[in-house]
């Protein structure tokens, strides 16, 4: 081991976030549910783009929040360290710059104020959405024994509520400089939002939790938040952008991304000057939980998929049927026969416009989601249901990759447009096949 590489940290490895609760609230956990000791995805926003930390031994950088009102505490350890130069990394000065103005740096002090803010915090703004989980299903893991601490004829369970807020909502702009953080460490490509613009809004995720010891009391403990941005729509309305959007580690393959957008579009669908619901770049992983949660929410919108595939879209105990990967008694795929709703193929333009205003769903979005709703109930022996989907699908995608396909010759551009609709039709299969 060089003597350089003695002294340089792994930045991801050696800072260690926590969600500290007080005393009496850890001990309304499960044996499995930890919320301290997570690490960040990535730090180069803090410490450069290697992530690297030079001069010293043995680091560890301890970032913990308290899990509700996020008052945050910060404490740099190590066994050695070079002298200072140019070369050392300084870690409080270059992490307090992203720290909120209040942090501390006492541990007693933090702890105090951990528990006192436990039964004094509450969520700022107004609740816009929430839902129940059962305690025993929040531990991750196959098979996972989690011991019975309250009697047999208890049910614990665990809320969680979204609340929405804007800089004007009061204390909310001082809770954000807390929070922000978590969007350099775990959005690639994220950054701090100007407070100067005023139209920000925000959705923030929290887990409310009954003490065993006092039942009568709840804490709240924050999951995860997204920044939404209104962008004025003709005549009087607006288009909400969802920026960023995050749930921390601790409590992420729990679903409460697709509850966290859920409770977004619930929110634009209630909202009259909301015109649509636009997502700015969407990560891959973000993309495949949006498609997820739209296409469930169609599928269970009864006359949107009777209007778009007939009488037989609907099953007499309102479940839904369709062709793709999915088996009828005596093991025949069920799909629906072309032309028998507004959904073709090809689908009606019309019609189609009309639900994706109703719905408030963007444009190209909602013809993506329409796409997979036809692959799903088509005949895969029907052949001309088949070619009018293909041109169907092809159409938009010509149209939106227009520019890039004609720079090519005729015979490229048919090739190339056949290559991508292979492969859309196929991410279309991969995303059906998770709903259910």
């Amino acid at each position: 081991m060089t003597s350089a590489t003695a002294w340089t940290a792994d930045a991801n490895e050696a800072l260690s976030l926590s969600l500290v609760r007080a005393p009496e609230d850890k001990a309304s956990l499960w044996s499995r549910e930890v919320y301290e000791g997570f690490h960040p995805t990535y730090t180069y926003p803090i410490f450069g783009e290697e992530e690297k930390i030079y001069g010293y031994k043995d680091l560890s950088v301890q970032l913990k929040f308290a899990s509700g009102s996020l008052a945050q505490f910060l404490h740099v350890r190590y066994s050695e360290r070079l002298p200072s130069s140019s070369a050392v990394d300084e870690i409080e000065p270059t992490l307090s710059k992203f720290l909120a103005p209040d942090y501390l740096t006492d541990e007693k002090e933090f702890l105090e104020r951990v528990e006192h803010d436990a039964t004094h915090f509450k969520p700022y703004g107004e609740k816009i959405y929430s839902y129940t989980r059962a305690g025993t299903t929040l531990p991750k893991g196959k098979n996972v024994s989690i011991p019975q601490v309250l009697g047999p004829d208890d049910e614990e369970t665990v809320d969680f509520e979204v609340y929405h807020s804007t800089w004007k909502t009061p204390g909310f702009r001082e809770y954000h400089r807390r929070m922000q953080l978590f969007v350099l460490l775990y959005i690639e490509g994220g950054s701090l939002i100007s407070e100067d613009e005023e139209t920000w809004e925000f959705a923030v995720l929290y887990e409310k939790r009954r003490r065993r010891s006092s039942p009568d009391v709840f804490t709240y403990h924050f999951v995860g938040y997204s920044t939404l941005y209104p962008f004025y729509c003709f005549p009087e309305r607006v288009r909400l952008r969802i920026s960023q959007f995050l749930v921390l580690p601790p409590y992420q393959q729990d679903g409460h991304g697709s509850a966290l957008y859920t409770a977004i579009y619930e929110h634009v669908l209630a909202q009259p000057r909301i015109a649509e619901l636009t997502v700015e770049d969407p990560a891959e992983a973000f993309e495949d939980l949006r498609d997820r949660n739209d296409l469930k929410m169609l599928l269970a919108n009864e006359k949107f998929m009777r209007e778009g595939f007939g009488p037989e879209a609907i099953s007499s105990n309102g479940g839904k049927v369709g062709g793709v990967g999915r088996k009828a008694r005596g093991g025949k795929a069920r799909s629906i026969r072309a032309g028998a709703g507004k959904m073709g193929p090809p689908a009606e333009r019309s019609w189609l416009e009309k639900w994706r205003t109703d719905l408030k769903i963007a444009g190209r979005q909602f013809h993506r989601l329409v796409e997979m709703l036809i692959l799903r109930n088509m005949d895969i022996t029907d052949e001309r249901a088949q070619r009018a989907y293909r041109l169907q699908v092809k159409e938009r995608l010509y149209r939106f990759n227009y520019e890039i396909l004609m720079q090519l010759d005729k015979q490229e551009r048919q090739q190339k447009l056949e290559e991508t609709f292979q492969g859309v039709v196929a991410d279309y299969r991969r995303i059906l096949g998770h709903v259910h």
